[in-house]
């Protein structure tokens, strides 16, 4: 498998490298559910500092993980039960979320934990999950291993990124979270239905589809203490700018 990987790095031009795009920006939209999965487990960190450092540890390993899965992709798809415990796993992650305590909005939220090792497992298990659906889509685009490596190392970089922004527009709006665990459940049903019978799968257009009408309902809602923040700031703003003219005025008065 190693030995497929290193005889197909060579073998680039302009036909792989505009299949790579193809693959990086199937990853990015694939991994938009996955990225906002995994800022709602970093979220159960109290500390920024701890958020940032379980993202990063957690999807280290991750990487490593991913890359494993798509080298012995050949075998892993030889077998049903992976998919069935990925996608046991990703249901589970969704009535974890679903029956959690709700704030004053009425919305939930994903697990706590006490210390930064507690959230790795679960993040790095969380894409371990996702990437049984996007690698198995990705090999379907191209059987050149060194392509499917490289757009995997790309889209992980951008996952960490959008993992991040995640994290603080998950305080921004008040439904993005119960959007994104249900695209994650959207990713869990696929892969179950995959394992049931193959012909019953849904199109992937189908997914995303359903994956941007989730997140325009999730943007939909600004949470109330930052449309209160927004507008002091802006009275504020507002205010100073009339004692500016008022001063400006009376100095003017005063020539």
């Amino acid at each position: 498998m190693v030995d497929q990987f290193l005889e197909s790095a060579p073998n680039l031009g302009v036909d792989s490298f505009l299949l790579l795009l193809v693959l990086v920006a199937l990853e990015a939209v694939l991994s938009a559910d996955n990225a906002i999965a995994l800022a709602s487990i970093s979220k159960g960190l109290s500390e920024p500092k701890q958020q940032q450092d379980a993202l990063n540890y957690g999807l280290i390993i991750a990487f490593v993980l991913r890359i494993s899965l798509i080298l012995t992709a050949t075998w892993v798809i030889k077998y049903w039960q992976f998919e069935l415990l990925g996608a046991l796993y990703l249901l589970w992650l969704v009535f974890q979320h679903f029956t959690s305590e709700t704030d004053s909005e009425g919305e939930h939220h994903g697990p706590r934990f006490a210390s930064v090792w507690q959230a790795i497992p679960m993040i790095a298990f969380t894409d371990l999950a996702f990437s049984l659906d996007s690698v198995t889509t990705a090999i379907a685009v191209s059987d050149n291993t060194f392509i499917v490596v490289t757009g995997a190392t790309i889209g992980i970089i951008a996952l960490r990124f959008m993992a991040g922004l995640f994290i603080r527009w998950l305080d921004e709006f008040v439904h993005l979270e119960s959007a994104g665990y249900i695209t994650v459940g959207f990713v869990g049903m696929r892969l179950l239905v995959k394992v049931i019978n193959q012909d019953f799968v849904p199109p992937q257009w189908l997914l995303v589809s359903g994956i941007v009408l989730m997140f325009v309902w999730g943007f939909s809602k600004r949470t109330p203490e930052l449309i209160e923040s927004t507008e002091s700031l802006e009275a504020a703003f507002q205010q100073d700018s009339e004692v500016t003219v008022q001063e400006s005025e009376a100095q003017k008065s005063e020539i």
